[in-house]
């Protein structure tokens, strides 16, 4: 159980880019980085591309003045030269963006947590991982969802073969907020995610399903996806080329097949996030609106819900318990079992302890690539007419070819 005593020897000298007073994410990353208080200390930030209004936004998160940069080069440069510069950064600024600045931080010396879609192409991430390794820094990913204890119960209930085999994985991740089309026009966040220039080559397929994808990857480490299937669609007009709406048909390697549905126009939905595994015996299904629950249904005998925090549940699922049976967990404590490990990681590779780095599950470098080769493959069949393709894994896709 997790009592917010420290992990690490000292708090990590934290900075952000982005995450200001107008972005959607910021405050989710300070609260996950912050929550124990013993993991990180933020520092500094260039919070805002308009340099005194993050200026102002810094001065009242507790930032000091004088390390309120008005960009990320600036801040960088600036660091360098203090005895108590900082050590790592958050890059929470729009897609187009965190390819230039995660090879910024890494070539200056600093270890990198970033948004996810990680970048634009499996290329550029393998390139910041090659980068990563030579300069001998961690890259982590906010896939910020898969912090949740009870997925770590789903993993280890698949491992030990407590549903069969698998033969079905239904997927979905939905929300209504983009349903008509008042966002694009009155939301920077929502102008900047439907713009491909800058949220890349897509849209909800980036934004919502590599949570979810990743998540899938977390619970069911050795199912590897064969052929997969997607269909996407701009229901909203003006968004085209972009999608609102996607469905994605998966067949794995081991015979199971599965389905994904990620959707910013399912009108009226405000917790449309689940995860459901069907094996030869039993099914196993989590629902964020209830993340503290995970409903273990064995054929022929009655429903269970399995209840975070209890004693009956394994050792790597309790081992990020925060509250106790009682009281509810959310994604605030998400975000920050997710950043505690960040924080570990980069104290095991500060001190080359790769054993360690070993056996720490999260969103690593090798995620955030995962997650772009799974947008890329969802984007080749889409624009080919949503066809069957080959899932490439370890290469680099063109959505032309």
């Amino acid at each position: 159980m997790l009592n917010g005593e420290r992990r690490i020897a000292r708090p990590l000298r934290w900075a952000m880019v982005g995450g200001g007073r107008l972005g959607q994410v910021g405050y989710k990353h300070r609260i996950g980085a912050l929550r124990d208080n013993t993991a990180f200390q933020l520092v500094a930030g260039a919070f805002d591309i308009e340099p005194e209004r993050g200026k102002d936004f810094g001065v009242n998160i507790g930032v000091s003045e004088g390390r309120c940069y008005p960009d990320y080069k600036t801040m960088f440069a600036s660091e360098a030269l203090r005895e108590d510069g900082i050590e790592v950064v958050s890059i929470a600024t729009p897609n187009g963006t965190h390819y230039e600045i995660c090879k910024a931080a890494l070539e200056a010396g600093l270890h990198v947590i970033c948004e996810k879609p990680l970048f634009f192409t499996s290329e550029e991430g393998e390139n910041i991982k090659a980068l990563a390794k030579k300069k001998d820094k961690i890259v982590g990913v906010t896939y910020g969802f898969s912090g949740n204890q009870m997925l770590l119960q789903m993993r280890a209930m698949i491992e030990q073969g407590k549903i069969g085999d698998i033969r079905v994985v239904d997927l979905q991740y939905t929300h209504g907020f983009n349903s008509n089309d008042k966002s694009d026009k009155t939301s920077d966040a929502q102008k900047w995610r439907i713009d491909p220039k800058v949220a890349g080559p897509s849209f909800v397929l980036g934004d919502l399903s590599t949570h979810t994808y990743y998540m899938s990857q977390l619970i069911m480490p050795e199912m590897k996806i064969k052929r997969l299937l997607c269909d996407r669609q701009s229901f909203i007009e003006s968004r085209a080329p972009l999608e609102d709406n996607a469905f994605v048909m998966m067949q794995y390697e081991n015979g199971a097949v599965g389905r994904l549905w990620t959707s910013s126009i399912n009108a009226g939905c405000m917790d449309g996030h689940r995860i459901r595994i069907v094996g030869t015996n039993a099914s196993l299904e989590w629902w964020d609106s209830k993340p503290n629950e995970l409903r273990y249904e064995v054929q022929g005998e009655s429903i269970q819900t399995l209840i975070r925090a209890m004693p009956y549940l394994d050792e790597a699922c309790m081992a990020d318990e925060r509250l106790g049976a009682l009281h509810q967990e959310g994604l605030s404590e998400s975000w920050a079992n997710i950043y505690l490990k960040f924080a570990i990681a980069i104290d095991a590779k500060n001190r080359k302890d790769e054993e360690a780095l070993s056996n720490l599950v999260y969103p690593d470098i090798d995620a955030g690539i995962a997650g772009i080769r799974w947008i890329e493959n969802c984007v080749r069949s889409a624009d080919n007419g949503a066809v069957w393709v080959e899932f490439e894994a370890n290469k680099e896709l063109s959505s032309t070819n």
